[in-house]
């Protein structure tokens, strides 16, 4: 099985040896990072980040790899962990919210009032594509078709979608032009210029967008423990706010 790229911080090999490595969600790459350099200015070794979809890591937690943390965009799949006894009980905890968004190029942007009936294939013209998670396993893709079939407009774009693997490559096909539109959660705008936010989905339209973290089984000591609770903290929960996480 082929695992994400590992993005490595502060790379000294000797010290990953007693470092973590914890996988997490696509769209809390770039807090994660932040927060990575302020754990190890507490005289903690480096961390090892792997991010990707949620279901990707937590099908790849389930077949063995070594993630001593597991972070998730959504319950479902921390929920699939729990039950296949790959986390550790009473370590489960809600980190952070987030809000989910239509986004488009900013030089072509085009509000949109995302209520009952609306029609989003107007945003993609004659043969645009919505680009979001892949529905059937991607938790921005997931909450994305709760909140379009919630607002009567999945049927409207249902055969005009572009699927992505992670919500992280959804936002990559409308940043680079190949997608007019798409689904994302409001921080992913955030972390990319030229992209803003179209129009947010009400709240009571899809599924609340949590993001628990807990220690796996693999973990060994008490780093993997103190870790998690570090993501609670108000030194972690600064970095969540500067973009643009809610409190859980």
């Amino acid at each position: 099985m082929r695992y994400p790229a590992l993005l490595l911080l502060l790379l000294p090999l000797s010290a990953h040896a007693a470092g973590l490595t914890v996988f997490a969600a696509a769209s809390l790459t770039d807090a994660f990072k932040d927060i990575g350099v302020r754990w190890q200015a507490l005289g903690h070794a480096p961390v090892t980040f792997s991010f990707a979809a949620s279901s990707t890591l937590a099908r790849q937690i389930e077949a063995g790899a070594p993630a001593d943390v597991f972070a998730s965009a959504d319950e479902k799949w921390m929920n699939a962990l729990a039950a296949a006894n790959n986390i550790v009980p009473g370590t489960r905890v809600d980190i952070v919210g987030n809000a989910l968004v239509v986004v488009e190029r900013r030089a072509n942007l085009h509000p949109v009032d995302l209520k009952d009936g609306v029609d989003l294939s107007t945003l993609l013209g004659t043969s645009g594509r919505l680009a979001i998670g892949d529905p059937s396993n991607v938790p921005a893709g997931i909450y994305a078709k709760q909140a379009l079939i919630k607002l009567d407009a999945w049927d409207k774009v249902a055969d005009r979608l572009a699927p992505a693997g992670s919500v992280r490559d959804a936002l990559e096909l409308v940043a680079r032009g190949e997608a007019p539109a798409g689904i994302v959660y409001a921080t992913d705008v955030r972390v990319v210029s030229d992209l803003a936010v179209a129009g947010t989905f009400p709240a009571d339209s899809h599924d609340p967008i949590l993001y628990p973290a807990a220690v796996t089984t693999h973990a060994s000591g008490g780093e993997a423990r103190a870790f998690v609770k570090f993501l609670t903290s108000a030194s972690a929960q600064d970095v969540f706010a500067h973009y643009g996480f809610t409190a859980p």
